[in-house]
């Protein structure tokens, strides 16, 4: 392939999440680490002619004031993920990323959210709704001019915001943009207003975060009119995997599941903001859903979410599942997931922009990518909720390229 440069641009740039892809991206450029925890790594998709590491250039959006080196230093003393020689040997590279991070919006954020921004960010308070969506999509544009790259994919790794009001899931296309021209208030919260910016770049999508982002049906048509690709929501890295696996189990083998508790708790900077419960009932509403779909049942469910400071980005999560056997005969399973939480999701972002790259250079440059389902708890426009059907759909796409590509 034509080794075009491609840039990831970041809705939350200097977050963990964020931070961990731009220092496992430079380690993978420079030959440092394995490719442990990278699907699109696994041999299934070797004939896909995916992008090589060193055509992805970073950049993105933030409203603190920190920077890629620095969030890194935090996180590897905070959390012991990243050890200080490797850090060392990417500092260079992180310090390139940083000039291409720009300020981002603070517009319906939410309360908790707002607390975190930075001096250079609340400069931009003031400006209109429209100013806002030119400002942002011509960060974009500029980073694609700057670097050569051929296409950007916007990935949100933002904080999860508030739950987008009622009146915004029944807009029009033709309506929201009339009211970013004349209103004083944005209809739609900050997730929005980035992926509009993003597709009015021509870039395409994803929102790993619960927030609304482009799954709103006014999203829905701008990605058409625009002629972009765009997918989420909510990354599926930890308890909500395992529970997409093991439901479908429980199903099949028609085991009664009476009841599921999941107990969560991590202290990283997505804890604090979860610790609000206007966002965390975001949250609990993506991982909480899952369960009816697959069983086709509800069983009394539980999910509680915990800031507990100490955990740094360690996120452990505890689930309790009480079932109904043979003979009415009552049994249970309990599980403890333990992992840390951007080590999980980072390579995940890397995969999505490689597929994401793929599929847009394969001329399909609209719509909903359904088979980048396998990496969402509440992917749009889903056929099916179970892991294993979501990720068969990953394969069989790829299946599909491959032979388009050798014929």
């Amino acid at each position: 392939m034509t080794k075009q440069r491609i840039g990831i641009w970041i809705i939350g740039a200097w977050g963990g999440v964020s931070t961990t892809v731009a220092v496992g991206l430079t380690a993978l450029q420079k030959g440092i680490t394995g490719t442990s925890g990278l699907v699109s790594e696994n041999p299934f998709f070797e004939n896909l002619n995916l992008a090589d590491w060193d055509q992805l250039v970073i950049g993105g959006h933030e409203i603190r004031d920190t920077s890629f080196v620095e969030a890194a230093k935090h996180f590897s003393e905070t959390s012991g993920v990243f050890h200080p020689a490797l850090l060392q040997s990417v500092e260079a590279e992180l310090k390139a990323f940083d000039k291409n991070v720009k300020p981002g919006t603070l517009i319906q954020v939410g309360d908790t959210i707002r607390s975190l921004a930075g001096d250079a960010v609340q400069q931009f308070d003031q400006e209109s709704l429209q100013d806002t969506v030119s400002r942002l999509s011509g960060d974009i544009r500029e980073f694609q001019e700057q670097h050569d790259l051929a296409h950007v994919v916007v990935v949100n790794l933002a904080s999860t915001e508030p739950p987008v009001v009622e009146s915004a899931k029944t807009l029009t296309l033709a309506e929201l943009k009339e009211a970013l021209k004349s209103a004083d208030t944005s209809p739609v919260p900050a997730s929005t207003i980035y992926a509009i910016a993003a597709m009015n770049a021509g870039c395409s999508h994803l929102n790993f975060t619960p927030s609304a982002g482009t799954d709103l049906p006014a999203l829905v048509e701008l990605a058409e009119e625009e002629q972009v690709l765009h997918g989420g929501r909510d990354g599926k890295t930890g308890e909500t995997l395992m529970k997409s696996v093991l439901a479908p189990m429980f199903a099949h083998r028609n085991l009664n599941v009476m009841s599921w508790v999941g107990h969560n708790i991590f202290g990283n900077l997505d804890g604090k903001v979860l610790d609000d419960p206007v966002n965390k009932s975001n949250k609990v509403h993506s991982k909480d859903h899952l369960l009816t779909e697959i069983l086709g049942y509800k069983p009394q469910t539980l999910v509680s979410i915990e800031y507990i400071e100490s955990m740094g980005d360690w996120k452990t999560a505890w689930d309790h599942i009480h079932f109904q056997g043979f003979l009415d005969t009552k049994m249970s399973l309990q599980f403890t997931w333990q992992g840390t939480d951007s080590i999980l999701a980072a390579p995940l972002v890397l995969d999505m922009v490689r597929f994401t790259e793929r599929e847009w250079r394969r001329g399909n440059r609209s719509g909903v990518m359904t088979h980048l389902s396998s990496f969402f708890k509440s992917p749009m426009q889903a056929t099916t909720p179970e892991f294993e059907r979501q990720y068969q759909q990953l394969e069989e796409w790829a299946k599909l390229v491959s032979e388009e590509s050798s014929s």
